[in-house]
């Protein structure tokens, strides 16, 4: 089973943005997904392994169970399927 997620969330109430990766922590996308509305997050981006490209970011190793890929104040900017954050970026594909 395949369970490399990534995610690009936004928290207005803080003005925080955050691209995360999650390698085995969730066993389904939408899991990962509501743990981070739980804590408040609007979730802008998912993406399953097959369905981005890494971009500026390698893999996560298999005992990264959540890895912060780039943080900073503002909303991740989102220009078609290219997601950047702080200078680095990534690309959905489907």
């Amino acid at each position: 089973m395949n369970n490399y997620f990534r995610i690009t969330a936004y928290d207005p109430e803080t003005d925080i943005g955050f691209i995360a990766d999650s390698n085995g922590k969730f066993e389904k996308l939408w899991q990962f997904s509501s743990y981070l509305v739980l804590k408040g997050f609007k979730v802008l981006a998912v993406s399953k392994e097959e369905t981005f490209k890494y971009g500026d970011f390698p893999k996560a190793k298999e005992d990264d169970k959540i890895i912060l890929r780039s943080c900073d104040f503002g909303q991740p900017q989102i220009n078609g399927n290219k997601i950047t954050l702080k200078g680095r970026s990534y690309e959905v594909t489907q």
